[in-house]
């Protein structure tokens, strides 16, 4: 296919992969944000091709593993309330709670439906004028400005029976919180190619600047993943930080404009929790106050429900880079697809997932 086979080519991943061995000759550890490019890595077997000294640990850019256990909680609170429609992106239905997910619930009756789009969700609340309608808004800074238009767009032609329940974060803080923890491995980035289409790359310059190390942005291809690691690792080499973009087809420094706007007129800053790994500050999005009757944590009061994660899940270590999805003591045994304990194991970018699924276990 043009434009996708050139960046599949065996040879030029052959030619990356050897020029990384030369120019590696210390030990490094990088993060792959992303969960699409973990499992990309997986796949292609990226990560059995590279010299022993570059060690690739997976990071927190599953929007769906670090959704909060209490946010799947009030989903299905909400989703329990007759009169109300439930719709979610495909991907969070299998995702557990305490005891049951969002597949289940529908299975007993509650009207959970699977959308493209949170502009179909208010499609369907048109549609629908004498249900409740309510979007599981999930994600990171790829998603925010579609959930902020349609919270807009709501506003905007009075649509009443409409509201999101919102679990947006951020990349860049949660970058902070891996750099500043005690046991921090990580020494440079792989940014999220999706994301800094949106958000550019100014916003992790203050991070790379602070903490001294390589931040570089790249695409999901082999090709994509394996410049980006030889970009990485030179300039660990040079010990040198700062943002270097290795995604120039896709991603400008001041990312998308318009999309910033409006996700900056809808959303404000505050602090969000991360599924397995705790509160951390600044690092999500709410509604404003100018929007706050969509909120429908509020118009639901299910900001009680705070349930306790499963102590056999191990997912937050994974997601902070100090574990290896196979070294968790439950993966494979008491966790698997068909009986997962976290996020990352049915997640389509779950790091436990990919392993599962690409064969990086020792069971």
């Amino acid at each position: 296919m043009k434009h996708i086979d050139e960046y599949r080519d065996p040879a030029l991943v052959s030619r990356l992969v050897e020029e990384i061995g030369k120019r590696a000759a210390k030990s490094w550890t990088i993060m792959e944000i992303c969960g699409g490019q973990t499992h990309s890595i997986m796949r292609n077997g990226l990560d059995q091709l590279l010299p022993p000294n570059i060690d690739l640990v997976h990071g927190p850019g599953c929007p769906v593993c670090v959704t909060p256990l209490e946010t799947i909680e009030r989903a299905l609170a909400i989703a329990a309330i007759p009169g109300v429609i439930l719709a979610s992106f495909g991907d969070m239905l299998r995702v557990p709670g305490n005891e049951k997910d969002l597949f289940m619930a529908r299975s007993e009756g509650a009207d959970v439906r699977i959308v493209f789009s949170p502009l179909e969700a208010l499609q369907i609340a048109r549609d629908n004028p004498g249900k409740e309608v309510v979007f599981l808004a999930v994600g990171f800074e790829t998603t925010a400005p579609a959930n902020a238009m349609a919270v807009r767009q709501a506003a905007r032609e009075g649509v009443a029976n409409f509201s999101e329940l919102v679990s947006q974060v951020m990349v860049p803080p949660a970058m902070r919180a891996i750099l500043s923890s005690p046991g921090n491995r990580v020494q440079g980035f792989l940014a999220a190619g999706h994301v800094c289409a949106i958000m550019g790359w100014e916003e992790y310059e203050p991070v790379a600047e602070e903490f001294g190390v390589p931040i570089v942005p790249a695409g999901f291809e082999p090709v994509d993943l394996l410049d980006g690691i030889l970009k990485v690792v030179e300039m660990l080499e040079e010990g040198r930080g700062g943002v270097v973009n290795a995604y120039g087809r896709v991603v400008s420094r001041e990312g998308n404009r318009e999309a910033r706007r409006v996700m900056n007129e809808v959303f404000e800053v505050a602090d969000r929790p991360w599924r397995g790994i705790g509160v951390i500050p600044k690092s999500g999005l709410v509604l404003r106050r100018e929007y706050a009757r969509f909120d429908a944590e509020k118009r639901f009061d299910v900001g009680h429900i705070a349930p306790q994660e499963s102590p056999l899940c191990r997912s937050g270590e994974v997601l902070q880079g100090h574990l290896k999805p196979s070294d968790c003591p439950a993966f494979g045994w008491e966790c698997s697809p068909q009986t997962p304990l976290g996020a990352t194991m049915v997640s389509s970018e779950g790091a436990c997932a990919a392993y599962y699924r690409y064969h990086r276990q020792s069971l």
